[in-house]
């Protein structure tokens, strides 16, 4: 399904890589309270319409909300105001996420975008987990889905990104002389297969997209990496997210 809003939300989808730290909200609206039990409260989400061309997928209108005393209610960012405890069915609320700090474990993307019985379709979800939580890559369960150009108003200010003077793919020779390629925040391959090492800043770029990098991206690259090195980028980082870096390998 194609509207007006289409490339808009392909550019928003494509902002966002991992490692990045981000701080998220969401502005309180009114939602009506259409059911309350011990583990989640349901309300008619006011940012979603009804798919009519969702085949084999239907959705009612509401969406649950986890409680305190459920287990994901630390992993949700949604919150209401009154919290759920004060909430009765019939009854109305704010929704909204109040600013939190976060940090993106993996960015997933959908072409053609889900279909998941409402709109808009989901074109993209980042995985993220607050500020003080490390990610272990043994949880299943652990990060937190948020589509970045859903129907809500959410707003993601970016707060810090490793190495963002690198792009996913980018080759380059580091003060050792050992090449190296970049695919995102602490996943670096080197060429001669050692694992156990980091490139050593500076850096100087062989390659990126398709072939030779531009003059003046090579002179960014050289003068970003000038001073400091792999752990200054770390710290910086670790200081933001209050977490641990952790490498994914294949």
């Amino acid at each position: 399904m194609v509207d007006g809003r289409t490339d808009g939300r392909r550019a928003e989808t494509g902002r966002f890589r991992r490692g990045d730290v981000l701080m998220v909200e969401c502005p309180f609206v009114e939602a009506a309270v259409t059911g309350v039990r011990r583990d989640h409260v349901s309300l008619r989400w006011p940012w979603w319409e009804v798919d009519p061309e969702a085949e084999g997928v239907s959705w009612n209108g509401d969406v649950a909300l986890p409680t305190p005393e459920d287990r994901d209610w630390e992993r949700s960012f949604f919150r209401t105001e009154p919290p759920p405890g004060a909430l009765e069915a019939g009854g109305t609320c704010l929704v909204g996420i109040p600013p939190t700090v976060v940090h993106v474990v993996a960015v997933h993307r959908f072409e053609p975008p889900l279909v998941t019985g409402w709109l808009p379709r989901p074109a993209c979800y980042l995985d993220v987990l607050r500020q003080g939580e490390t990610h272990d890559p043994e949880r299943e369960y652990q990060a937190y889905e948020l589509d970045p150009a859903g129907g809500e108003p959410i707003r993601l200010r970016l707060l810090f990104r490793p190495f963002a003077f690198l792009e996913p793919g980018d080759e380059v020779a580091d003060r050792a002389g050992r090449a190296w390629r970049f695919d995102a925040a602490w996943d670096w391959h080197a060429f001669d297969g050692e694992r156990s090492a980091v490139p050593a800043w500076p850096l100087a770029l062989l390659t990126r997209g398709a072939g030779a990098p531009r003059v003046e991206e090579a002179a960014a690259v050289a003068r970003a990496t000038a001073v400091g090195g792999h752990a200054e980028e770390v710290e910086r980082w670790s200081g933001l997210a209050l977490a641990e870096p952790v490498v994914l390998r294949s």
